[in-house]
């Protein structure tokens, strides 16, 4: 009689290739739905398919493209043996203070090309709902405040914060502020614009005098391109909207 751990370990090889093809198969799918979702986010946005196609070729390609704006240099200590022994104590090890750089940069794909997309908006819905642009204040000011509030500072990586959360402070407030028919057309951009927003001025710009505590080379804003959390806030709102 054949027991169940016997079983188990004869389909464990069945399983383990299962699970590896499984993730071979989505990893391959995964760009081609994100893409997708993407590209459905720009429509909303009220883009040419030709405009927003290139768009979405300049948040990818653009993602590799950082400018440094700032440079700021801090003292640490660093802990080093002494180079002689000494007669009671043997080697003591002595601590040196050392100065080290950051660098601020801004990221071309994560944060310019949202920023520009984010002003475009602003200018559609002053056009096709002029009374809607209160929506648009009070949206972006309660998701900044949430991602400041939320948003930490990680050494050796610099500021994170949960992903979802910008989309989903975005969009609940803007369904919340516009909930007529009346405002289905400029939905999406409110809801976009608090989007981008939140992450970049609350979680990021906020948080920048904090860079001096922890460790970093570079602080890259909107550095993580397609996956930043500015990008992915903006086209998740504008998604979900």
């Amino acid at each position: 009689m054949v027991s169940r751990r016997d079983l188990l370990a004869q389909r464990f090889p069945q399983l383990g290739c299962l699970l590896a093809a499984i993730v071979a198969v989505t990893m391959c799918v995964w760009p081609f739905v994100l893409i997708n979702a993407m590209q459905t986010a720009l429509t909303k946005l009220h883009l040419h398919p030709i405009i927003g196609f290139g768009v979405m070729i300049g948040i990818v390609a653009g993602g590799f493209v950082n400018f440094p704006v700032q440079r700021l240099e801090r003292e640490v200590e660093q802990v080093e043996a002494q180079s002689r022994w000494h007669r009671w104590l043997g080697r003591v090890p002595l601590a040196r203070r050392a100065k080290t750089e950051t660098i601020i940069a801004v990221n071309l794909g994560g944060c310019l090309i949202p920023l520009a997309l984010a002003g475009f908006e602003v200018l559609v819905v002053s056009q096709a709902a002029p009374h809607a642009m209160w929506a648009v204040i009070i949206a972006s000011l309660v998701n900044i405040l949430v991602c400041y509030r939320i948003a930490r500072p990680i050494q050796g990586l610099g500021i994170a914060m949960p992903a979802v959360l910008p989309p989903a402070v975005s969009v609940g407030v803007t369904w919340l502020l516009l909930m007529g028919p009346e405002y289905d057309p400029v939905r999406a951009p409110v809801a976009f614009i608090a989007g981008i927003a939140g992450p970049l001025i609350g979680a990021d710009l906020l948080h920048l005098r904090d860079i001096s505590r922890i460790s970093v080379g570079v602080l890259s804003i909107g550095g993580a391109g397609t996956f930043d959390g500015i990008v992915l806030s903006g086209m998740l709102a504008a998604l979900v909207a």
